[in-house]
Protein backbone atom coordinates (compact mmCIF):
# COMPACT_ATOMS: atom_id res chain seq x y z
CA UNK A 1 0.00 0.00 0.00
CA UNK A 2 1.19 3.62 -0.65
CA UNK A 3 2.21 5.59 2.13
CA UNK A 4 1.57 9.36 3.12
CA UNK A 5 3.92 10.82 5.87
CA UNK A 6 2.99 13.52 8.31
CA UNK A 7 5.08 16.10 9.89
CA UNK A 8 3.30 17.78 12.89
CA UNK A 9 4.71 20.13 15.55
CA UNK A 10 3.70 23.44 17.11
CA UNK A 11 4.21 26.95 15.40
CA UNK A 12 7.49 27.83 15.01
CA UNK A 13 9.30 24.67 15.50
CA UNK A 14 10.75 24.53 11.94
CA UNK A 15 8.95 22.44 9.94
CA UNK A 16 8.98 24.22 7.05
CA UNK A 17 12.45 24.61 6.33
CA UNK A 18 12.84 20.34 7.76
CA UNK A 19 10.73 19.80 4.77
CA UNK A 20 12.33 21.68 2.08
CA UNK A 21 15.38 20.06 3.22
CA UNK A 22 14.15 16.79 2.61
CA UNK A 23 12.54 17.72 -0.36
CA UNK A 24 16.08 18.54 -1.70
CA UNK A 25 16.98 14.70 -1.13
CA UNK A 26 13.76 12.89 -1.74
CA UNK A 27 11.07 12.92 -4.65
CA UNK A 28 8.91 15.05 -2.57
CA UNK A 29 5.69 17.25 -2.91
CA UNK A 30 4.58 19.03 0.06
CA UNK A 31 1.09 19.18 1.37
CA UNK A 32 0.13 22.08 3.76
CA UNK A 33 -1.71 21.39 6.61
CA UNK A 34 -2.44 24.65 7.86
CA UNK A 35 -6.06 26.42 7.99
CA UNK A 36 -4.40 29.91 7.63
CA UNK A 37 -2.26 29.07 4.69
CA UNK A 38 -5.79 28.25 3.03
CA UNK A 39 -6.30 32.18 2.57
CA UNK A 40 -4.85 34.21 0.04
CA UNK A 41 -3.28 37.61 0.58
CA UNK A 42 -2.56 36.21 3.96
CA UNK A 43 1.29 36.08 3.92
CA UNK A 44 3.20 37.58 6.67
CA UNK A 45 1.32 36.55 9.57
CA UNK A 46 1.05 33.08 8.14
CA UNK A 47 5.21 32.26 7.26
CA UNK A 48 3.54 30.93 3.71
CA UNK A 49 6.28 29.84 1.57
CA UNK A 50 7.37 32.16 -0.83
CA UNK A 51 7.53 31.90 -4.64
CA UNK A 52 11.13 30.86 -4.41
CA UNK A 53 10.31 27.64 -2.24
CA UNK A 54 7.21 27.22 -4.01
CA UNK A 55 9.00 26.58 -7.68
CA UNK A 56 11.23 24.88 -6.05
CA UNK A 57 9.04 21.98 -4.22
CA UNK A 58 5.30 21.48 -5.13
CA UNK A 59 3.15 23.07 -2.40
CA UNK A 60 -0.14 22.04 -2.28
CA UNK A 61 -3.27 23.47 -0.05
CA UNK A 62 -2.62 26.91 -0.26
CA UNK A 63 -3.83 30.26 -1.23
CA UNK A 64 -7.64 28.31 -2.03
CA UNK A 65 -10.02 30.58 -0.63
CA UNK A 66 -10.16 34.69 -0.12
CA UNK A 67 -10.22 35.87 3.65
CA UNK A 68 -14.00 36.78 3.81
CA UNK A 69 -14.74 33.04 2.78
CA UNK A 70 -14.96 29.87 4.35
CA UNK A 71 -13.15 26.93 4.20
CA UNK A 72 -13.95 23.81 6.75
CA UNK A 73 -11.61 20.63 7.95
CA UNK A 74 -14.18 18.62 6.26
CA UNK A 75 -13.39 20.10 2.52
CA UNK A 76 -9.64 20.54 3.57
CA UNK A 77 -9.76 16.41 3.69
CA UNK A 78 -11.45 16.29 0.56
CA UNK A 79 -9.13 18.17 -1.36
CA UNK A 80 -6.05 16.48 0.21
CA UNK A 81 -7.08 12.87 -0.57
CA UNK A 82 -7.46 14.35 -4.44
CA UNK A 83 -3.95 16.30 -4.12
CA UNK A 84 -2.37 12.82 -2.73
CA UNK A 85 -3.99 10.85 -5.10
CA UNK A 86 -2.26 12.70 -8.01
CA UNK A 87 0.90 13.00 -5.96
CA UNK A 88 1.20 8.87 -6.04
CA UNK A 89 0.20 9.20 -9.88
CA UNK A 90 3.50 11.23 -10.80
CA UNK A 91 5.22 8.33 -8.73
CA UNK A 92 5.89 10.92 -5.99
CA UNK A 93 6.17 11.34 -2.03
CA UNK A 94 3.21 13.45 -0.24
CA UNK A 95 4.76 15.19 2.71
CA UNK A 96 1.87 16.71 4.73
CA UNK A 97 3.41 19.25 6.64
CA UNK A 98 1.59 22.17 9.13
CA UNK A 99 0.08 22.29 12.87
CA UNK A 100 -3.65 22.30 12.95
CA UNK A 101 -4.00 18.89 14.20
CA UNK A 102 -7.55 18.98 13.54
CA UNK A 103 -7.25 18.63 10.00
CA UNK A 104 -4.52 16.07 10.63
CA UNK A 105 -7.06 14.11 12.70
CA UNK A 106 -9.59 14.62 9.88
CA UNK A 107 -7.58 12.56 7.80
CA UNK A 108 -6.54 10.29 9.85
CA UNK A 109 -9.07 9.21 11.81
CA UNK A 110 -12.21 10.94 9.56
CA UNK A 111 -14.91 13.18 10.29
CA UNK A 112 -18.01 12.56 12.70
CA UNK A 113 -21.78 13.34 11.51
CA UNK A 114 -21.71 16.73 13.45
CA UNK A 115 -24.57 19.37 11.89
CA UNK A 116 -23.00 22.12 9.84
CA UNK A 117 -22.17 25.50 10.67
CA UNK A 118 -24.75 27.73 11.34
CA UNK A 119 -24.31 31.86 10.66
CA UNK A 120 -27.86 32.99 13.12
CA UNK A 121 -26.76 31.02 15.91
CA UNK A 122 -22.69 31.57 15.50
CA UNK A 123 -24.06 35.41 15.62
CA UNK A 124 -25.79 35.52 18.41
CA UNK A 125 -22.81 33.16 20.17
CA UNK A 126 -20.02 36.19 19.09
CA UNK A 127 -23.20 38.47 20.65
CA UNK A 128 -23.19 36.76 24.17
CA UNK A 129 -19.18 36.76 23.96
CA UNK A 130 -18.67 40.36 23.60
CA UNK A 131 -21.27 40.96 26.65
CA UNK A 132 -20.24 37.98 29.29
CA UNK A 133 -16.77 36.71 27.55
CA UNK A 134 -15.22 33.22 25.88
CA UNK A 135 -14.83 32.16 29.57
CA UNK A 136 -18.18 32.71 30.39
CA UNK A 137 -19.18 30.62 27.47
CA UNK A 138 -16.75 27.86 28.07
CA UNK A 139 -18.35 27.13 31.59
CA UNK A 140 -21.53 27.38 29.71
CA UNK A 141 -20.47 24.78 28.25
CA UNK A 142 -18.57 22.77 30.84
CA UNK A 143 -22.25 22.41 31.98
CA UNK A 144 -23.81 20.52 28.64
CA UNK A 145 -20.82 19.15 27.07
CA UNK A 146 -17.97 18.71 30.00
CA UNK A 147 -15.96 16.30 28.58
CA UNK A 148 -15.41 19.06 25.89
CA UNK A 149 -14.78 21.56 28.22
CA UNK A 150 -11.74 19.80 29.51
CA UNK A 151 -10.19 19.68 26.20
CA UNK A 152 -10.50 23.20 25.33
CA UNK A 153 -9.31 26.00 26.85
CA UNK A 154 -11.43 28.85 28.37
CA UNK A 155 -10.27 31.66 25.51
CA UNK A 156 -9.94 29.11 23.00
CA UNK A 157 -12.91 31.10 21.14
CA UNK A 158 -13.63 29.01 18.04
CA UNK A 159 -13.40 25.81 19.60
CA UNK A 160 -15.42 26.64 22.56
CA UNK A 161 -18.14 28.48 19.71
CA UNK A 162 -18.22 25.40 17.73
CA UNK A 163 -18.93 23.13 20.84
CA UNK A 164 -21.62 25.57 21.91
CA UNK A 165 -23.16 25.81 18.35
CA UNK A 166 -23.47 21.42 18.02
CA UNK A 167 -25.44 21.22 21.19
CA UNK A 168 -27.90 24.33 19.80
CA UNK A 169 -28.23 23.05 16.83
CA UNK A 170 -28.17 18.94 17.77
CA UNK A 171 -29.54 19.20 21.17
CA UNK A 172 -26.87 16.94 22.53
CA UNK A 173 -23.30 17.04 23.76
CA UNK A 174 -20.58 17.26 20.55
CA UNK A 175 -18.39 14.39 22.44
CA UNK A 176 -21.92 12.65 22.43
CA UNK A 177 -21.70 12.79 18.23
CA UNK A 178 -18.22 11.99 18.27
CA UNK A 179 -16.60 8.39 18.02
CA UNK A 180 -18.45 6.93 14.64
CA UNK A 181 -17.40 4.68 12.12
CA UNK A 182 -14.80 6.41 10.11
CA UNK A 183 -14.18 6.20 6.68
CA UNK A 184 -10.77 4.12 5.77
CA UNK A 185 -7.94 5.76 4.23
CA UNK A 186 -6.96 4.80 0.75
CA UNK A 187 -2.95 4.84 1.87
CA UNK A 188 -1.38 4.37 4.79
CA UNK A 189 -0.26 7.22 7.04
CA UNK A 190 3.11 7.65 8.96
CA UNK A 191 3.34 10.68 11.02
CA UNK A 192 6.12 12.37 12.69
CA UNK A 193 6.55 14.97 15.37
CA UNK A 194 9.32 17.63 16.02
CA UNK A 195 8.93 19.02 19.26
CA UNK A 196 11.85 21.76 19.94
CA UNK A 197 12.89 22.29 23.49
CA UNK A 198 10.37 24.89 25.11
CA UNK A 199 12.97 27.87 26.01
CA UNK A 200 14.08 27.38 21.71
CA UNK A 201 10.42 26.90 21.18
CA UNK A 202 9.95 30.10 23.08
CA UNK A 203 12.83 32.70 21.49
CA UNK A 204 11.68 30.70 17.87
CA UNK A 205 8.41 32.16 18.79
CA UNK A 206 9.37 36.00 19.53
CA UNK A 207 11.85 36.06 16.70
CA UNK A 208 9.16 35.14 14.27
CA UNK A 209 6.84 37.41 15.45
CA UNK A 210 9.24 40.48 14.83
CA UNK A 211 9.94 39.49 11.97
CA UNK A 212 6.89 39.71 10.66
CA UNK A 213 5.90 43.00 12.09
CA UNK A 214 9.03 44.55 10.50
CA UNK A 215 8.23 42.90 6.97
CA UNK A 216 4.37 44.66 7.23
CA UNK A 217 2.04 42.83 9.20
CA UNK A 218 0.17 45.80 10.35
CA UNK A 219 -0.17 46.60 6.92
CA UNK A 220 -1.22 43.22 5.38
CA UNK A 221 -4.09 43.76 7.85
CA UNK A 222 -4.85 46.88 6.89
CA UNK A 223 -4.80 46.14 3.10
CA UNK A 224 -7.00 43.10 3.96
CA UNK A 225 -9.66 45.42 5.52
CA UNK A 226 -9.50 47.67 3.10
CA UNK A 227 -10.04 44.71 -0.14
CA UNK A 228 -12.49 42.29 1.51
CA UNK A 229 -15.92 42.50 3.90
CA UNK A 230 -14.03 40.99 7.22
CA UNK A 231 -14.92 41.30 11.12
CA UNK A 232 -12.61 39.84 13.66
CA UNK A 233 -14.74 36.83 14.46
CA UNK A 234 -14.75 36.12 10.27
CA UNK A 235 -12.39 32.57 10.57
CA UNK A 236 -8.90 34.20 8.77
CA UNK A 237 -9.27 37.24 10.97
CA UNK A 238 -8.91 34.77 14.23
CA UNK A 239 -5.61 33.29 13.23
CA UNK A 240 -3.35 34.05 15.81
CA UNK A 241 -1.06 37.15 14.71
CA UNK A 242 -3.92 38.81 12.77
CA UNK A 243 -6.25 38.64 15.87
CA UNK A 244 -3.82 40.63 17.42
CA UNK A 245 -3.04 43.33 14.57
CA UNK A 246 -7.07 43.73 14.07
CA UNK A 247 -7.28 44.79 17.88
CA UNK A 248 -4.57 47.17 17.47
CA UNK A 249 -5.88 48.45 14.33
CA UNK A 250 -9.26 49.11 16.62
CA UNK A 251 -7.12 50.93 19.32
CA UNK A 252 -6.92 48.28 21.56
CA UNK A 253 -3.60 48.48 22.86
CA UNK A 254 -0.96 50.19 21.65
CA UNK A 255 2.33 48.92 19.64
CA UNK A 256 4.13 47.76 22.15
CA UNK A 257 1.42 45.84 23.66
CA UNK A 258 0.89 44.30 19.64
CA UNK A 259 4.01 42.66 20.34
CA UNK A 260 3.50 41.28 24.05
CA UNK A 261 -0.11 40.23 23.09
CA UNK A 262 0.98 38.59 19.30
CA UNK A 263 4.19 36.73 21.25
CA UNK A 264 1.33 35.56 24.15
CA UNK A 265 -1.18 34.46 21.91
CA UNK A 266 1.86 32.25 20.12
CA UNK A 267 2.67 30.45 22.90
CA UNK A 268 -0.45 29.50 23.87
CA UNK A 269 -1.06 28.29 20.00
CA UNK A 270 2.24 26.10 20.91
CA UNK A 271 0.72 24.66 24.11
CA UNK A 272 -2.88 23.75 22.86
CA UNK A 273 -0.94 22.42 19.59
CA UNK A 274 1.57 20.08 21.71
CA UNK A 275 -1.61 18.98 24.02
CA UNK A 276 -3.02 18.23 20.37
CA UNK A 277 0.31 16.23 19.72
CA UNK A 278 0.31 14.16 23.15
CA UNK A 279 -3.08 12.75 22.43
CA UNK A 280 -2.26 10.99 18.80
CA UNK A 281 -0.85 7.42 18.93
CA UNK A 282 1.54 6.16 16.54
CA UNK A 283 3.24 9.33 16.61
CA UNK A 284 7.47 8.96 15.54
CA UNK A 285 10.00 11.46 16.54
CA UNK A 286 10.68 13.55 13.35
CA UNK A 287 14.57 12.25 13.28
CA UNK A 288 12.88 9.11 12.00
CA UNK A 289 11.57 10.69 9.10
CA UNK A 290 14.42 10.90 6.57
CA UNK A 291 14.94 7.10 6.83
CA UNK A 292 11.19 6.03 6.48
CA UNK A 293 11.15 8.45 3.68
CA UNK A 294 14.54 6.87 1.90
CA UNK A 295 12.24 3.46 2.01
CA UNK A 296 9.32 4.88 0.56
CA UNK A 297 11.15 6.40 -2.47
CA UNK A 298 12.36 2.71 -2.97
CA UNK A 299 9.44 1.49 -3.37
CA UNK A 300 8.73 3.91 -6.66
CA UNK A 301 12.10 2.43 -7.96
Amino acid sequence: MAVAYALLGPTASGKSRLALELAARFPLEIVSMDSALVYRGMDIGTAKPGAAERARVPHHLIDLVDPDQGYSAGRWRADCLEVISGIFSRKKLPLLVGGTMLYYRSLASGLDALPAADSKIRFQLNEEAKQRGWPALHAELSKVDPAAARRIAPNDAQRVQRALEVFRLAGKPLTALQGGEKALLPFEMQAFSLIPDRKVLHENIAHRFDAMLDAGLVDEVKSLRQRYRLSAEAPSMRAVGYRQVWEFLERHFNEEQLRERGIAATRQLAKRQLTWLRSFTGMKPAQHLESALQLGSQSWK
